[in-house]
Parts: structure tokens; C-alpha cells; sequence
């Protein structure tokens, strides 16, 4: 019987919210954004938005550590990947201003792409060392007075709960803009929806943030100095994000 009920609500009340919310939501940045309000429409209506997303889902949410942050301070987010309930997460949750790292496929998605073009969000270009020389430019231009980017650096979300390979993209930008990095861990989302459903199952979630690890200056002309840089980075990251982990993802 609870699982009828549960399915009666996402169609025909959850989904119809979604899908009016994400509309809306889309709609009023693009607008907010081409009459020169990137600062406050690129993030604000989709915190709200976001916020309503959980809400509706009925989680409940838990976050630790936003003491650790300087809302004036530009930050490299990086977290582990268990849904595509980690972007309302972050977004309602974190509580700074962010752009975010995507995928160049995610710019066709209809109306969605466009919000998040207008809202300055950083598309990745991996085809080539221009482009991806582009991407970084691009981030750095973006990056400034206190906007800060979260990047998903296991690339995809988790299968299995559990965290996957980095890549190292995130940690070339904070390398390169010299800005700190932040590690995010996320628990309960993958409950929530995993990749493999479009189900909702309601379920408490948890943003833990952790500490900045603080940019370091390093030799950018010796290549064996950056990629052992770039690995430290990735290893010190990983390593505080899987301190927080619940144990049924570690």
C-alpha cells in the first residue's frame, strides 16, 4: 500500500512540481541574467528552487562545517557523487554563492541549458588542450569576488554508493587560480534516487563541509612538481571526504 501511495505522489504531485519548479526556475534566470543580474539570478532562484526540491521529496537535511567558510573567499568545491540529488543538495544547502563544472552535453538540455549558460555555469570542453585551456580562462574569469565552482571529480555518479576514481580537472583549476579547496561529502542522496531509477525514496540526507585545503605555491614549470602536487590535492581530498562517510559507502 505505501508504495502505491509513494507512486501516486510522483506522478501526480511530485513530477508536476518538478517539472513546473525547474520551468520557472530556468525562466527567471535567463531573464534575470540577460538583463545583467548574474550575481543574484544565477544562484538565488535555484537555492530556493532546490530548497523546495527537498522539501517536497520530504528529506530531511543535516549540514556540518559551514563555519569553515569566508563568504568573500572564491573556493574549489569538490564531492562525492551519489545522485542527481547532490546538485539541490548542495545548491539549497551550501549556503555561498557557486557555479558549477559540466559536462558540454548538459548544454542542450531544453530551457535547463540555456538557464545554466545565461548563469555563467563553466561547461567543460575536454576535446583538445585549446579547449580545454578555453574552460580554464573561462573559470577564471567566473571565479572571482567570492563566486566559487563545485566539481563532481569522480566525473559520474556512484553505481554502487560508493566513491569512485578522481579525475584530476578540479585540482589543475585550483592549482592554476590558486584558490583553496573545499571537500564536500555527501551521505544519504544515493537512498534518495540512485543512477539506476528515476524512484524517489525519501531519506534523510547530510552535506558535511570540510575545512579548506589552502592553495600551495609550487614550481608550474616542472612537470613532476605539478603532477605530484595535483596527486596530494586529490589524495588529501579524498581522504577527508571519505572521513564523513556513512559506513555502508565506504
Amino acid at each position: 500500500m505505501k508504495k502505491i501511495v509513494l507512486a501516486f505522489y510522483e506522478l501526480f504531485i511530485w513530477l508536476p512540481i518538478m517539472l513546473a519548479s525547474t520551468f520557472l526556475t530556468s525562466l527567471i534566470t535567463i531573464i534575470g541574467c540577460s538583463l545583467g543580474g548574474e550575481r543574484l539570478f544565477s544562484f538565488y532562484p535555484s537555492q530556493w528552487w532546490s530548497r523546495l526540491v527537498c522539501w517536497i521529496t520530504f528529506c530531511p537535511v543535516t549540514v556540518t562545517g559551514r563555519a569553515h567558510l569566508d563568504p568573500r573567499q572564491s573556493y574549489i568545491f569538490v564531492a562525492n557523487h551519489q545522485s542527481a540529488f547532490d546538485i539541490w543538495l548542495i545548491f539549497a544547502h551550501l549556503g555561498v554563492p557557486i557555479k558549477w563544472m559540466m559536462k558540454q552535453s548538459l548544454r542542450k538540455m531544453f530551457i535547463v541549458g540555456k538557464a545554466c549558460e545565461s548563469a555563467g555555469f563553466i561547461f567543460v570542453d575536454n576535446s583538445s588542450p585549446r579547449g580545454i585551456e578555453k574552460t580554464i580562462r573561462f573559470a577564471k574569469e567566473k571565479l572571482q569576488h567570492g563566486n566559487s565552482v563545485v566539481v563532481f571529480p569522480e566525473g559520474s555518479r556512484t553505481p554502487d554508493g560508493r566513491m569512485q576514481k578522481f579525475k584530476k580537472g578540479a585540482f589543475q583549476i585550483a592549482v592554476d587560480l590558486q584558490l583553496p579547496i573545499v571537500p564536500l561529502t555527501i551521505n544519504g542522496a544515493f537512498e534518495v534516487m540512485s543512477k539506476h531509477t528515476v524512484r524517489i525514496r525519501p531519506h534523510r540526507m547530510e552535506l558535511h563541509i570540510h575545512p579548506p585545503i589552502p592553495p600551495q605555491t609550487i614550481n608550474r614549470s616542472d612537470r613532476k612538481e605539478v603532477v605530484s602536487h595535483l596527486q596530494s590535492l586529490s589524495e588529501q581530498s579524498r581522504t577527508a571526504i571519505a572521513s564523513a562517510l556513512s559506513s555502508c559507502y565506504s
